[in-house]
């Protein structure tokens, strides 16, 4: 274990499910490891999808710099649900309502009403193939060409895709979304040639023109409670679709996200923020101790 000084406090929080550590690392120039990722991931007690590492940010503008980690300790450009769990956080320090932030996949705001209700402005989404990006070019993303199974009669097929910070793909199932080992074909999917950045890959079922149900294979993190981008990407490939209006209700095994895809074309999600308890770890190998159980 590194010295005390050298250590950070960190939250241990859930975005319906989705396991985030938000990490303080305001005012340090480094950064959280990879090492100390996968070390944090595969401790049962601080086992994560997504790391939030907040960190300064240079202009005095953005609120924060955030910093998002995988649980296989690569990098991600996005993450609504633990977009939501540091703001959640960041409120019971500043009292502030409204936030910018600086992520890989651009710049996102946030307003806090409550911990049940904070809204995240996840930006405009993406559908030019090469913006997804794809291996190769698709003049129209709602539909492309990618299956699973045999060729005559594939288990998923022809998924929409688009990037809402980062990619996705989501397959239109007319079923229950857990009749499918997604498990089993998410990793495939993930890593298909079709995807040089891979993908988060999704399956979901319309179930009305305002709500839907969804399953989420997470890009560097694998099956998953809830997935704030795949909710939007689902959402707005729905109305692009015609499967739905651009206001949904988005079902995923942790409860319920509302997505309204705006006539600005920007992508807004609604849900809540948990937190669980506290600690301070090493940022260079995942070490740690607990700190308080209150907030």
């Amino acid at each position: 274990m590194s010295h005390n000084d050298e250590l950070v406090s960190f939250q241990k929080m859930n975005g319906l499910g989705n396991k985030i550590l938000v990490v303080d690392m305001r005012g340090r120039a480094d950064k959280i490891s990879p090492e100390a990722a996968i070390n944090l991931a595969a401790d049962s007690r601080t086992s994560f999808d997504q790391i939030m590492a907040v960190h300064t940010a240079a202009d005095k503008n953005i609120s924060a710099n955030i910093h998002i980690l995988n649980s296989d300790g690569s990098d991600a450009e996005a993450c609504g649900n633990g977009t939501r769990c540091v703001v959640s956080w960041l409120q019971k320090i500043s009292g502030d309502s409204s936030y910018i932030f600086e992520i890989a996949g651009g710049i996102v705001r946030a307003n806090y009403s409550s911990d049940l209700d904070i809204e995240v402005d996840m930006g405009m989404p993406r559908f030019d193939w090469n913006d997804i990006p794809l291996e190769e070019e698709f003049a129209d993303t709602r539909t492309i060409e990618l299956q699973i199974g045999p060729i005559d009669d594939p288990i998923l097929h022809t998924p929409s895709a688009a990037n809402i910070g980062n990619p996705h793909a989501i397959f239109w199932v007319k079923d229950d979304v857990w009749n499918y080992d997604l498990g089993r074909f998410g990793p495939m999917l993930e890593n298909h040639p079709i995807f040089p950045e891979r993908a988060n890959i999704s399956l979901a079922n319309v179930t009305s023109p305002s709500s839907l149900i969804l399953r989420t294979w997470e890009r560097g993190a694998g099956l998953t409670k809830a997935c704030g981008s795949a909710a939007c990407a689902a959402a707005v490939c729905a109305s692009r679709t015609e499967r739905t209006g651009r206001k949904v209700c988005v079902t995923v095994p942790g409860g319920d996200l509302e997505i309204e895809w705006k006539p600005d074309n920007n992508i807004l999600m609604r849900g809540p923020a948990e937190y669980e308890f506290s600690g301070m770890l090493d940022p260079l190998t995942g070490n740690w101790v607990e700190g308080s159980k209150d907030q």
